[in-house]
């Protein structure tokens, strides 16, 4: 859903080389230039910790699984990002040549920092940040970059706080009263061992409106976000002005029952079979029988022949263990299908993949992929909500906000100028 690049470590083994200070680098994304930091401090246990920073992301620091030092080989494993960065010191320890892995190899040089060149890890974006109660025992953190006009809210992707938002959302706060909010389970919000369905977690974003009373704000979210918005949009239309979906409008946020989608599909067969499982049927199973013959397994052989394409196309690389958090994130996806707001949806299409293919994969396979796939998607979002504005952006990165800034602007200022 999102390529998000920070590092950082935990415990490792002993370095006779002093590698202690904050390492700079420059990791391309697509048409994105992020900045890492990985600050390497001395452990309690002889070893060594770091924290990495990606400064146009976050200011926030991700702790990760390990980290190794043997002899000038560097190794970091972060399950958190399910990445991995391997690197060499070069010979007067001063800089680290390697490659970051995150579903595909990306190079990422490091450089040791010194007082003069080393980057501000503070958060310099000019808002607010405030804890607001949303659930039992749970907290959101909720930035509010201030403005004037109709209140606006900015909901993230997978993986990413609200801070991501720290350069795109001053540039609205001239139209809008713009706030910003992470979801449970990340950043400096609560992570609790329950509460991530799609409608939950929209239950979440709706709770910080009552709370901040905001009267009918237009919402807006960007990639994992769009599930959100599609689930206050069916069940609370009445609560927003309007949605916005940046490269966000994808099967969890609109289900296409002619496409189907896998992830969505294999948990209501998994759901079905397990009422004809003994002492668990209904009263009469024929009707539950006859709709898995004739709708469930069908769909569910399509859509492993479409996962099939994919995988042709767009070869997955060895990725470490899905943390919880997020496996429960996608064991919450729900199907949407009627959404009853004012909507602008915009696509990426066909997207900048930059250098974020898997190792392996042919690019031209996967970019004819992404516009079949994307295209169809779009066509779908477009047809099943027929008052819906659909825009594709071509050749975007998938944080467009960022990649097509100008574009995203003036659509949202359009979309936002003509509601009521």
């Amino acid at each position: 859903m999102k390529t998000m690049v920070m590092l950082a470590a935990f415990v490792g083994t002993l370095c006779a080389q002093d590698i202690a200070g904050d390492w700079q680098g420059i990791l391309k994304v697509g048409a994105q230039n992020l900045r890492v930091v990985l600050q390497i401090e001395k452990s309690d246990n002889g070893g060594w910790k770091a924290t990495s920073y990606s400064l146009d992301q976050s200011p926030n620091g991700i702790p990760a699984t390990s980290i190794t030092v043997q002899g000038s080989s560097l190794k970091v494993v972060s399950d958190a990002l399910q990445g991995v960065y391997e690197g060499k010191f070069n010979a007067d320890w001063t800089s680290i040549s390697g490659t970051w892995t995150q579903g595909a190899p990306m190079p990422l040089e490091f450089h040791l920092a010194t007082k003069e060149t080393a980057w501000q890890k503070s958060d310099s974006s000019p808002h607010t940040a405030q804890l607001i109660t949303v659930d039992t025992d749970v907290k959101l953190e909720v930035l509010d970059w201030g403005g004037s006009g109709r209140p606006m809210v900015l909901l993230t992707g997978l993986g990413d706080n609200a801070h991501v938002y720290d350069k795109f959302a001053p540039k609205l706060s001239s139209t809008f009263h713009v706030y910003g909010i992470t979801r449970r389970g990340f950043g400096a919000s609560s992570a609790p061992a329950s509460g991530y369905s799609a409608d939950r977690l929209a239950d979440d974003a709706l709770a910080v409106i009552d709370a901040l009373k905001l009267n009918r704000p237009v919402l807006v979210g960007h990639s994992l976000g769009g599930e959100e918005l599609s689930s206050v949009g069916s069940r609370h239309p009445e609560k927003v002005a309007g949605l916005i979906y940046l490269d966000a409008g994808y099967s969890y946020a609109f289900y296409d029952r002619e496409r189907g989608d896998v992830n969505l599909d294999v948990t209501d067969l998994q759901t079905k079979l397990e009422q004809l499982r003994p002492g668990k049927q209904p009263q009469d199973p024929k009707p539950l029988i006859r709709e898995l013959l004739e709708t469930s397994l069908p769909g569910m052989e399509r859509d492993l022949r479409e996962m099939q394409r994919m995988l042709q196309a767009m070869p997955q690389a060895q990725q470490p263990r899905m943390p919880a958090t997020i496996q429960a994130i996608f064991a919450g996806m729900q199907k949407y299908t009627d959404i009853h707001a004012p909507i602008l949806a915009i696509y990426a299409l066909p997207h900048d993949f930059g250098g974020a293919l898997p190792a392996g994969a042919d690019r031209g396979a996967a970019e004819a992929w992404d516009v079949a796939s994307t295209g169809a998607q779009a066509k779908a979002f477009e047809k099943g909500l027929p008052s819906a504005r659909v825009v594709r952006l071509p050749n975007a990165n998938h944080y467009v906000f960022r990649s097509n800034e100008a574009d995203v602007l003036r659509e949202m200022n359009a979309f936002v100028g003509g509601l009521q």
